[in-house]
């Protein structure tokens, strides 16, 4: 009997016997405890990033983080640095993009796309210039959840509490200077610092996201419980709360999905949160 054969024979319609089947392998609960923390990380940051209309910044950011890990493959070291440094000079850049407010609209949106479209160049240079068997592109571009081990878990914890613990001492500035940035600015609040802030905790949320989802399939949990949240509720605490729950379903029935077939997780949670989003909308 294949072993996906006996995974099939598994499930069952007793949810206890089917979560002990889930957690039975160490890799399992790897992937479900560093879902939780990305899930939680990406539902927080994602709500102000499209309350913030940055959502093409947060793709630019993710389509970075492409090139930080395949650069990183190239170099001979961990990925996770890659990943976490890549994104963080693109949200540098990014800043520096977007710190001239008297250019218009379009333009900050082209000099974001040209950002993104050197970033994705650099990806594809970096893989093929990698000259061993970097057969884990696709789980670049498009995440898995095997292979996670306890430092990786480690490492997105201290990541999500970090990223949270500094969202929570800025949260209520930055929701002011997002609400009517000029009246922020005239009442002293420090708008730039802020919005370098937020793009650079922004980053460590895509970079984070990216190794569970792909670099490609990051607005899954960035983006969809968010924008769903949005679309149920005003109220910014009572959204924040609703976006972290969305991911969190998302990620650990997609995870528990990909588990039990043969398809990737990445395709499982993106659908879900898909599915949240056109629910909502139904919904309202």
């Amino acid at each position: 009997m294949s072993t996906d054969a006996a995974i099939f024979q598994g499930i069952s319609w007793n949810p206890v016997a089917d979560v002990h089947r889930l957690l039975e392998f160490h890799f399992m609960a790897n992937a479900l405890e560093a879902g939780t923390a990305v899930a939680v990380l990406a539902g927080a940051i994602g709500w102000f990033m499209v309350l913030r209309r940055q959502t093409f910044a947060g793709h630019t950011l993710a389509v970075i983080a492409f090139p930080g890990a395949a650069g990183a493959a190239l170099a001979g070291i961990p990925l996770a640095f890659g990943y976490f440094g890549a994104c963080a000079l693109g949200a540098v850049a990014l800043a520096g993009v977007s710190a001239d407010r008297s250019g218009s609209l379009s333009r900050e949106s082209a000099a974001t796309g040209t950002v993104q479209a050197v970033g994705l160049g650099l990806g594809f240079l970096f893989v093929e210039l990698y000259h061993g068997l970097l057969n884990g592109i696709s789980a670049l571009l498009f995440g898995t959840f095997l292979g996670i081990s306890d430092g990786q878990v480690l490492t997105l914890v201290v990541v999500a509490v970090a990223g949270l613990a500094l969202l929570c001492a800025t949260g209520r500035p930055l929701l002011f200077a997002t609400l009517d940035n000029d009246v922020a600015q005239a009442a002293g609040v420090p708008v730039r610092a802020l919005s370098l802030g937020f793009l650079l905790v922004l980053g460590l949320a895509v970079a984070a996201t990216s190794q569970i989802t792909g670099t490609l399939l990051v607005f899954a949990l960035l983006v969809a419980p968010a924008a769903t949240a949005q679309r149920l509720t005003a109220r910014p605490l009572r959204g924040l709360l609703l976006s972290i729950a969305i991911g969190l379903a998302a990620t650990w029935i997609g995870l528990a999905l990909a588990y039990f077939s043969i398809y990737p997780a990445g395709f499982y949670i993106t659908t879900l949160a898909f599915a949240a989003y056109v629910l909502a909308r139904l919904v309202r």
